[in-house]
């Protein structure tokens, strides 16, 4: 049989497909040989892993006694690493601790959510009770402001740095209205409602004199659970000016004078000091490294299966 021409469409044509078809087996080996290379590494780091310990704790103790710490950083809310549910675990775990002689709260937070806070205190000052000889300090290092301070009222006593921040005894709602800037675009809001006030926090709606006198009595009811809170874990400590309730923030140094903290000390000077050893166990709970691990490879998984979905898309168009 004779070879047809090499420029003839057909020859061409078949010649083309050859090529893809060996390009397609080329690019499909490579991932299978990739995903077996991570399914191996994967396997191999989770069983590497499961050996380090699991109890969430970050720090160790070789045996004795030791003051057990806990640590309140970064914004306070149900999304983030110090919200009510992880740091009531970690408390919880240094209350059952028979080797912690005492608990030693790291503040160093802007506050956030009044819920998350409120839980936490609550559930600080159950947990004296089960355990009454169990002190609980507060240390607060660059900030422990708004919620962070209602968390620190329930420590048995606060300390900070003399140039710590404290305080913002207060409550905010804040927001934006667009309604002079949609007027000058020509933009039409349309928003439908069942509830004469459903929408009365619609940034893109005129501000009403009587749901703006809402807001502020919620924020004001809000306000006063916060100071019954700080009064009830300060007491008679706390001398009260028109200002401490105010939302103003001081030193360390001037919190000192007004009863919101008991004096300047850092962690390992409580420790020291008040529970009589050198020994600090952290137990703020963490992910451990193989979940961090688990959570990063499915990630790369997840992306090579997606670019071979995209390739073999390509190569059907």
């Amino acid at each position: 049989m004779n070879r047809p021409e090499d420029s003839s469409k057909e020859w061409k044509l078949i010649e083309k497909l050859v090529m893809d078809l060996q390009k397609e087996q080329r690019r499909t080996r490579r991932w299978s040989i990739f995903f077996r290379a991570l399914m191996f590494i994967y396997l191999f780091a989770i069983l590497w892993m499961v050996r380090l310990p699991t109890d969430g704790l970050t720090g160790e103790n070789e045996g004795g006694a030791f003051a057990a710490v806990v640590e309140v950083t970064g914004t306070i809310a149900a999304d983030q690493p110090s919200n009510a549910d992880l740091l009531i675990t970690s408390i919880r775990n240094a209350f059952e601790s028979e080797e912690a002689v005492g608990l030693i709260l790291r503040i160093n937070s802007p506050g956030g959510s009044p819920v998350q806070a409120g839980y936490v205190f609550d559930e600080i000052r159950r947990l004296k009770e089960t355990r009454p000889d169990f002190p609980v300090y507060a240390v607060i290092m660059d900030l422990g402001a708004s919620g962070a301070y209602y968390i620190a009222a329930a420590a048995d006593e606060i300390y900070a740095d003399k140039a710590s921040l404290v305080g913002s005894i207060g409550v905010v709602g804040s927001g934006f209205g667009f309604t002079g800037i949609m007027d000058k675009l020509g933009i039409e809001r349309r928003s439908y409602t069942a509830g004469d006030h459903k929408g009365f926090l619609d940034p893109f709606q005129p501000e009403r004199d009587d749901e703006k006198a809402f807001w502020e009595s919620v924020l004001k009811v809000t306000h006063q659970q916060f100071i019954d809170q700080v009064k009830l874990g300060r007491g008679e400590r706390l001398r009260e000016t028109p200002d401490v309730f105010s939302g103003l923030i001081w030193s360390g140094e001037q919190a000192v004078e007004m009863g919101l903290v008991d004096g300047l000390a850092s962690s390992s000077q409580i420790a020291r000091e008040k529970l009589g050893t050198e020994e600090l166990v952290n137990f703020t709970f963490q992910k451990q490294p193989w979940e961090e691990l688990i959570g990063k490879l499915g990630v790369s998984i997840g992306q090579g299966i997606s670019s071979i979905l995209t390739q073999q898309q390509w190569s059907l168009r």
